[in-house]
């Protein structure tokens, strides 16, 4: 590990510092070699005070099981028809896998407990279709869980309900670990998949705000992988119901779950609740993020080198794009003496956050800006990019489009960039 890398987590630890996570791991993953990376990582986690519940699934086993059996289960996944055999293979599975989780947690010197935190009543008919033992989540047991947190114990919460009655339904654990992160408060909810994150006609989306993921859930061919519904549903549903973030990460990466929950880029899918990007002004202490941030542009020529006092000398120009707080994109603005020209420059955003659009949000914001202080035209010299600001309305124009400080400034540079233009008034104003 870089230092630089240590700074970068350390900004993350006071926002999480006795706050709960609540992680839902796949039964496919907690049976593969790399959970013992997770656990790993879930012992970082409680070392830096972060409060950890772990849910977890059990189709895998239950698949398993059923073939070892020669059984044909009703359902996989805990949310269709759960019938006498398989109701038996659930919780089989299930409390192997929360015994191994107990074993395998002990191992890294932390205290934990299955507990029965998850009241649950049957689903009853749907569709004319009798759901037999499959529940719904009812009640979850805050006192219990909370007591058991504060005590510095990770609750295990298996895909199983129970009743006051005593009998036992089978839980989807997507819903459950939901349920569980909305009644206890958590700030985030995790799950821990065998896919990249929530794949969407084919490709990863890496963000996506919960609002916009409910729409597409609506529609008729929404492009999502089918094996992935569920947990797209449900990180929806946790962020409306007040949870800010949600994440769908691949369980097979070594130290995947502490890159998502410690870096702007993360592995995986992040879900917000509301819009947690911000475009501001550069601050004295961003010049560090910016010189980083621009570093590889500079070094392709893409950019032309600013030093850290220049940057600092005209830091009322500069804006950045934060993620959470954290810079992901900058751009400057510089006025002209005449005061009706101004320059786009040192446009750069972070290759992870490529094709999000960030770059056009920029340039918008440049531009309002820029219109605001009414100013009459809008400049940008680029060596690598300029079909970039064409699609923005931009024309290449040539050296007598400069204002005359920059014009000679230019020169200089002997990068024979192109100069590229926007009227922002009409002739006709």
């Amino acid at each position: 590990m870089k230092p630089t890398d240590l700074r970068g987590i350390l900004r993350y630890i006071p926002r999480f510092r006795l706050k709960t996570f609540v992680i839902s791991v796949d039964g496919a993953i907690v049976a593969d070699e790399n959970f013992a990376n997770i656990l790993l990582d879930i012992a970082v986690l409680r070392s830096l005070n972060i409060r950890v519940i772990l849910a977890h699934g059990a189709s895998a086993q239950i698949k398993t099981l059923a073939a070892e059996q020669s059984l044909e289960p009703s359902n996989l996944s805990g949310d269709g028809v759960t019938d006498d055999a398989t109701m038996r293979l659930a919780v089989s599975a299930a409390n192997r896998l929360t015994h191994d989780i107990l074993e395998k947690l002990s191992v890294h010197d932390l205290r934990a407990a299955w507990c029965n935190a998850v009241t649950a009543h049957p689903v009853g008919i749907i569709g004319g279709v009798n759901q037999q033992q499959t529940g719904k989540v009812e009640r979850i047991d805050v006192e219990l869980l909370t007591k058991l947190l504060d005590e510095g114990i990770v609750p295990v919460i298996p895909p199983l309900g129970f009743d006051g009655a005593g009998a036992t339904f089978r839980l989807n654990s997507d819903t459950a670990a939901r349920a569980v992160a909305e009644a206890i408060g958590a700030v985030k909810l995790i799950y821990i998949t065998t896919r990249d994150g929530l794949i969407r006609h084919g490709e990863l989306m890496r963000q996506v705000q919960a609002s916009d993921l409910e729409s597409i859930l609506a529609e008729n061919d929404n492009g999502i992988e089918p094996d992935l519904i569920s947990k797209a549903a449900q990180s929806a549903l946790a962020c409306k119901n007040g949870i800010p973030r949600a994440h769908i990460i691949n369980g097979y990466i070594n130290e995947g779950l502490l890159t998502e929950v410690f870096s702007n880029e993360g592995i995986g899918t992040l879900i917000f609740a509301n819009e947690y990007r911000a475009i501001r002004r550069a601050k004295k202490k961003d010049i560090r993020s910016i010189l980083n941030l621009t570093k590889a542009s500079v070094k392709s020529q893409e950019l032309v080198k600013r030093t850290r006092s220049q940057i600092e000398a005209d830091r009322a120009d500069y804006s950045i794009y934060e993620i959470d707080k954290n810079p992901i994109a900058c751009v400057a603005l510089h006025v002209y003496a005449d005061g009706t020209t101004g320059e786009l420059a040192f446009l750069c955003v972070n290759p992870s956050h490529e094709n999000q659009g960030i770059g056009s949000k920029m340039v918008q914001f440049v531009e309002s800006a820029a219109r605001q202080m009414g100013l009459a035209r809008l400049i940008t010299v680029s060596a690598q990019t300029f079909s970039f600001f064409t699609k923005h309305g931009f024309v290449e124009g040539s050296s007598d489009d400069l204002p005359q400080e920059r014009r000679e400034q230019h020169q200089q540079t002997g990068r024979n960039s192109k100069i590229l233009f926007k009227e922002l008034v009409s002739p006709a104003a």
